[in-house]
């Protein structure tokens, strides 16, 4: 099957995770992304993280950069911007994360590229937003989406800390947003002709999450993490297994499925109790009701209680470990999670970016090494090799 993007050309200038993220699920679409990096190159490739191990791939190198091609350019340097230039006139998109403050000084903004390449797709991914009076400041996932949008204030009760935010978590989200958009601008100059600009913000991306609480935040005021012995509809909730483990039911018809649930559970009798019977009485007695939910599913393992839910026709789920997705046979069936390697040959398995097209996508290929492809773009280019050396004489190259 020929991949949707297969064609396409991008050049990314951008570091960390968030925007680069966005371009390796272009990759795997089938793009080629090239990684313009600096003679340091992109400042991920040194970041210590929790989830680095010697003998195993970076999910923080593999993630944001598979599939890419890399080149080392010192944009600081005249030589540096015109072999930039050079890769823009044959270009369909330029991805950024730099400010605009950076992109000014280096001639890269959008009146600069458009000059060169009237039908560049130029796209910019940030913290806060390409306006306003934090427009120029720089904003992880965990400052600008995290904890500004409320998600770190919602998922902490007071006066416990503040909940710390998955890892990369606001960054993959965002990144996904920002492939969608660019799709979406690449579709509008197919049919019109016209080359547009796209953002995309962690904070937009953050708040966009958390839309029915923001949405209702003037009317309810400040909405507190939900107290799961009081929400108003037992089957909606989590219930704790006898081995430690986690369930969730979410039956939102409860009146369709609540004698079911308690067939399948062994509780008939609360089926036939009188403060449960319908979904207003168990939302009027719902203390109740969870506790004695919570005695049932407390009396048998995680394990039991897939083989007696196994069929319910109510949605449910076990609340998972990650290693747990590895086995997962949805996961499996759908492929969900792809095999890669990177380019030292360490195998791993990554998700698959949340989408298909009559298939499963598959990552394109490893992280590069840093500049481990600037002589092949070079010569794409038309450039000799006299020309390579003087520019990697001149420290253009690094």
């Amino acid at each position: 099957m020929t991949k949707p993007l297969n064609g396409i050309r991008v050049v990314e200038v951008a570091a960390w995770t968030f925007v680069p993220t966005a371009g390796a699920i272009l990759a795997d679409l089938g793009a080629d992304v090239i990684k313009v990096e600096p003679p340091s190159g992109d400042p991920q490739r040194g970041l210590k993280n929790r989830l680095q191990r010697p003998d195993a791939a970076n999910p923080f190198l593999e993630i944001p950069n598979h599939g890419k091609r890399s080149i080392i350019l010192n944009l600081a340097a005249p030589e540096g911007r015109d072999v930039l230039i050079g890769l823009v006139r044959m270009a369909d998109v330029f991805l950024t994360s730099y400010l605009e403050p950076v992109r000014r000084k280096l001639g890269l903004d959008v009146d600069d590229l458009r000059a060169v390449n009237p039908q560049i797709v130029y796209v910019r991914g940030s913290g806060w937003g390409p306006a306003g009076p934090m427009a120029e400041r720089g904003g992880f996932d965990l400052a600008a989406a995290w904890a500004t949008s409320s998600m770190a204030r919602r998922m902490s009760r007071p006066p416990e800390e503040p909940m710390f935010q998955p890892s990369a978590f606001y960054d993959l989200l965002g990144a996904n947003t920002l492939a969608g958009a660019i799709g979406t601008a690449l579709f509008r100059r197919e049919r019109t002709g016209e080359a547009v600009d796209v953002d995309v913000s962690l904070l937009n991306v953050g708040m966009w999450s958390l839309s029915p609480d923001l949405m209702a935040a003037p009317t309810t005021g400040l909405m507190e993490p939900r107290d799961r012995s009081k929400v108003s509809t037992p089957i909606v909730n989590s219930y704790r297994t006898a081995d430690d483990r986690w369930l969730y039911l979410v039956c939102l018809q409860g009146d369709r499925y609540w004698a079911e649930l308690c067939e399948l559970i062994g509780r008939p009798d609360l089926a036939q109790d009188q403060r449960f019977r319908s979904a207003a009485l168990r939302a009027d007695h719902a203390e109740e009701c969870i506790r004695e939910l919570d005695q049932t599913f407390s009396r048998r393992t995680l394990s039991e209680w897939r083989e007696a839910l196994d069929r319910f026709t109510g949605v449910w789920a076990p609340a998972l470990e990650p290693l747990e997705l590895h086995d997962h046979p949805q996961v499996e069936a759908n492929g969900y999670l792809a095999t890669g390697a990177t380019s030292e040959g360490i195998p791993y398995r990554i998700p698959a970016p949340p989408m298909q097209f009559g298939e499963p996508v598959h990552p394109a290929g490893p992280a590069p090494e840093a500049g481990q492809h600037t002589e092949e773009i070079l010569l794409e280019m038309g450039r000799s090799w006299d020309d390579i050396t003087e520019l990697r004489h001149a420290g253009t190259l690094g």
